[in-house]
């Protein structure tokens, strides 16, 4: 719950400073920030050179075998750099005004002689908005900095300076928020990269040998194409597997975080400092049964088209089939998705 001096106004002239001065950042930081997009960039760039020229052109042979090579390479480039286009520029999914605090609430909420008038007064905004986790306190999650009630699974990003919609993690690499608009091309991006390094990798293998042996003139590109490939893939493996694990459990990061966190939160909960570190890597709290991390879990096969869609044949293209519209969730307790749900 948010403490607030009593009998004051509140400073929504602060909140709103920060969020103008977040928008209002150094032209410096915004470029810096895209430093790891353009890094991921150069080396599609050049892993392309080193293919389909060192490699393709210049050292096969056979007219058949480069062909084929050149082939299947653009299938899976065109995918990979597809996903990463749809998870760097898609919008983040931003909280409806409709669960923006109105200032007269808020200047109520100020007023209020203890906490538990506070938690009335939002508990009574937010009865007829659809949210149904609640804070360690069973108090309606409210976000101090946006003025908003938070819909379920949603997070403040302290990147972005905004409340965002089922936040998995912000992720450097993309430049964006990973969260329910994008997650499923975040999931495929990682797939497609690691079958990219990996096919890559395999093409390069039977010339290591004759690079070695002196058969063939020295490559610098394939044989640096070889490592740098192999490093990315099992830099991706292991990521790609923790977010199917995720997809089929449905649970996202800061969610699967909680665990790490449970045992602080119950030999410390009573110190505020404790308290506010780990309230966005907690198991949900439910209004209704309490703590629960298999809270959203509807069965493997429901999670997984929760976030990829109901239709088999658009599962691996990167274009939007998640089901839902990031607010309402359904639960273990409630029949998955059905008709109202997904309309």
């Amino acid at each position: 719950m948010m403490s607030m001096p009593h009998g004051q106004s509140y400073d929504y002239h602060r909140t709103t400073f920060d969020g103008e001065r977040n928008e209002r950042c150094g032209c410096c930081v915004r470029t810096m920030k895209w430093f790891p997009v353009l890094f991921i960039a150069s080396v599609i760039g050049w892993s392309y050179y080193a293919f389909v020229i060192q490699l393709s052109f210049f050292t096969v042979t056979n007219i058949v075998q480069r062909i084929l090579f050149l082939l299947f390479y653009h299938a899976v480039l065109v995918m990979f750099l597809w996903s990463y286009y749809q998870t760097v520029f898609t919008d983040i999914g931003r909280v409806p005004s409709r669960f923006h605090v109105p200032r007269a609430e808020l200047d109520r909420i100020v007023r209020a002689t203890n906490e538990v008038e506070q938690k009335e007064i939002l508990e009574t905004f937010a009865k007829e908005l659809p949210v149904v986790t609640r804070t360690l306190n069973a108090s309606v999650r409210f976000c101090d900095k946006c003025r908003l009630i938070k819909p379920d699974r949603a997070h403040h990003c302290s990147v972005c300076g905004v409340c965002v919609l089922k936040l998995d993690h912000h992720c450097p690499w993309v430049n964006n928020c990973i969260n329910f608009t994008n997650y499923k091309y975040f999931i495929l991006f990682l797939g497609y990269a690691l079958l990219y390094c990996v096919y890559v990798a395999c093409s390069t293998i039977p010339y290591m040998e004759l690079l070695w042996t002196g058969k063939i003139d020295g490559r610098f590109h394939i044989l640096f194409l070889f490592f740098v490939s192999v490093m990315f893939a099992i830099s991706l493996v292991s990521l790609f597997g923790y977010h199917v694990y995720l997809v089929l459990l449905n649970r996202t990061t800061l969610g699967k975080l909680s665990s790490i966190f449970t045992h602080l939160m119950a030999s410390k909960s009573r110190h505020i400092h404790c308290y506010l570190i780990v309230e966005s890597f907690r198991t949900p709290i439910f209004r209704f049964g309490g703590p629960d991390k298999n809270g959203f879990s509807l069965g493997k096969l429901n999670n997984f088209q929760e976030v990829f869609g109901d239709d088999w044949r658009l599962w691996f293209v990167p274009v939007y089939t998640s089901l839902g519209d990031g607010i309402v969730f359904p639960c273990r307790d409630v029949a998955p998705y059905s008709i109202e749900f997904a309309a």
